[in-house]
């Protein structure tokens, strides 16, 4: 079976029908890694192959629980699955095994999912670039030698070769749009408050960071979106929310998309990204989409000093144990400390300013949705970069002054929570990918998968251009 060409919801129906036996997709997946990850390294954490086999086999033999069921999924290493360590990439946790199952694993597993391992990250997500000193680098199979991004680049790459047909991600800066864009799949960062997170720790302040689904096709992001989604009692501010599989393939008006570019020059872009952008926006219109270029509806510099400093003090709060502890604190990489001494010296008035800001861009967005349906940006400002560095330091000449500088393109929407759905939109001459972020006003989850789902019948991206590593 070539798991590359297939979707998840066509191996569901496979599965369903007995046209193919949970324990032959196991050998399947198990013969996918076993030929790719070694040069890629995006899934970690592998389990014993006679515990996978038995549990396919137990598979087999049940009544089925879900549409996942019997179909084999790795977690992404932020999330506890009971039973796997959950290493968040850092040393201080390598090794230490999960004794329950997260929430978003505990539904994934009353589908019928089969967990076979994790997916690879950052050190505790931070950086768009997935790297570790746990578990290593991933590497981008479109080029070994440059970054699968992140902090989803595991899950990414995973799907992009093949080696799963569904994975989880999560997003707080672009965690799932800049992986998916740069491995040439599709990731879906849903509104905030559709997936619930997992009821433990502080719930009403930080509503930054979402799970959500990542696929090659939007009809599986769809199905797995529904899986996810739904309120939680425990989960504050948690959304009920409508099923998106059942009308993915209606589009019940003609999008109006706003094209921001480069947010009239505040966000510099390396060459041929917007020119890639435009092209596919071209095609767009060949749809018979409606797609006029926006003019920044407000102050980058602004957005960008309400995130960090709101990112900063989440970081340190959530983080605080660690940095205080002294045997910890030398474990942290720069980026994390950099993050909780910036959030530890922020005052009150400081965080209420950047509240007001991020208040006023919502309101700012709800007036520019009267007239368009879906804001449009690149899923990052450059190409995959050389995955040896740390982070990029400049873009065409523009020199970056932190560490996440460069996916500064993704804060308009991870600030006040907008639904986006990133979509492949083909490779620079060098052969690299590139997404385009379609941003959607809150509660358009489904209609943006409707849309993706319009543009995926139209490219086909995934299937036409396979990694071939």
């Amino acid at each position: 079976m070539k798991l590359s060409n297939s979707t998840a919801l066509g191996i569901s129906a496979s599965l369903s029908e007995r046209q193919l036996s949970a324990v032959e997709l196991m050998q399947a997946t198990l013969q996918r890694i076993d030929a790719v990850n070694g040069a890629v390294n995006a899934i970690v954490s592998l389990r014993e192959r006679d515990t996978l086999f038995a549990e396919a086999a137990q598979a087999d033999n049940q009544p089925r629980k879900g549409w996942l069921h019997g179909i084999p999924i790795a977690i992404k290493d932020l999330a506890n699955a009971a039973g796997l360590p959950t290493s968040h990439g850092s040393p201080i946790f390598a090794g230490q095994i999960a004794g329950e199952d997260d929430l978003l694993v505990a539904r994934l597993r009353a589908a019928g999912a089969i967990i076979i391992g994790k997916t690879n990250t950052p050190e505790f997500g931070l950086g768009s670039h997935t790297f570790n000193p746990v578990h290593g680098p991933t590497r981008n199979p479109y080029d070994t030698t440059r970054s699968a991004g992140g902090s989803s680049g595991g899950a990414a790459v995973a799907l992009a070769t093949g080696m799963l047909s569904i994975a989880d991600g999560s997003d707080m800066m672009g965690s799932l749009r800049n992986p998916a864009g740069w491995n040439n799949v599709y990731g879906m960062r849903p509104t905030w408050g559709v997936v619930p997170g997992h009821p433990a720790g502080e719930g009403f302040f930080e509503q930054f960071a979402t799970e959500g689904p990542m696929a090659r096709t939007p009809r599986d992001l769809a199905a797995l979106l529904d899986t996810m989604a739904g309120p939680e009692p425990s989960v504050p501010l948690a959304l009920p929310v409508d099923p998106a599989l059942p009308d993915i393939e209606t589009l019940p008006f003609v999008p109006r998309i706003g094209w921001l570019r480069d947010w009239d020059g505040a966000l510099p872009m390396a060459s041929g990204v917007l020119e890639l952008c435009e092209k596919g926006l071209a095609e767009m219109q060949a749809l018979g989409w409606a797609v006029e270029i926006a003019s920044a509806p407000f102050s980058a510099d602004a957005m960008w000093r309400s995130w960090v400093d709101l990112r900063s003090y989440s970081i340190a709060m959530r983080r605080r144990s660690e940095y205080e502890d002294p045997d910890k604190c030398p474990l942290l990489k720069p980026a994390m400390i950099w993050e909780i001494e910036r959030g530890r010296k922020l005052s009150g008035h400081g965080l209420y300013d950047a509240l007001e800001i991020r208040s006023d861009w919502y309101r700012a967005t709800a007036a520019l949705f009267r007239n368009i349906d879906i804001l449009a940006l690149p899923s990052a400002q450059l190409w995959p970069f050389d995955g040896k560095l740390e982070h990029p330091k400049e873009i065409s000449a523009v020199a970056m002054d932190t560490y996440h500088r460069w996916m500064q393109v993704v804060v308009p929407a991870s600030l006040i929570g907008l639904p986006v759905v990133n979509v492949p939109l083909g490779f620079s001459d060098a052969g690299l990918p590139m997404g385009l972020q379609l941003i959607g006003k809150p509660g358009s989850d489904a209609y943006l998968l409707q849309v993706a789902q319009k543009w995926h019948e139209a490219t086909q991206w995934p299937q036409e251009a396979p990694a071939l590593v």
